[in-house]
């Protein structure tokens, strides 16, 4: 239920970009978007560690603001894996990432404080 439930948050983030951010659009149902959402999980899961470890040194050296390219990067790692599994999600560039990633990172935010995930409804 828990993944289910980021997935669904994940995917009204990244539905927020497409309609914010110019540079990232995306044509398809909510179930593809879902899929894109997946797949961006998925990245955020395993390839972000890998680069958040490798760019360490920059991210001490610039206070911790280095950390938007990574989401940068991952959003744009995201739309070239989404059109290859024949999504129809684009990113036309590093800035429409950027801020594309600024705004999943806000609407994600603000949706968790809604739906909590820290298993006290099910201690109940």
């Amino acid at each position: 239920m828990k993944f289910l439930m980021r997935t669904l948050v994940t995917a009204v983030a990244l539905w927020a970009a497409t309609r914010l951010v110019s540079g990232i659009t995306f044509h398809g149902s909510f179930l593809a978007l879902a899929c894109v959402a997946i797949v961006f999980g998925l990245l955020n899961a395993f390839v972000r560690p890998i680069l958040t470890f490798l760019s360490f040194p920059l991210l001490i050296v610039t206070l911790g603001f280095f950390i938007f390219v990574l989401n940068a990067l991952m959003l744009m790692l995201t739309s070239g894996l989404a059109s290859r599994f024949g999504l129809d999600f684009h990113v036309s560039g590093f800035r429409a990432a950027f801020w594309g990633a600024i705004v999943v990172s806000i609407v994600s935010f603000l949706l968790s404080i809604f739906i909590r995930g820290d298993g006290k409804e099910e201690a109940r």
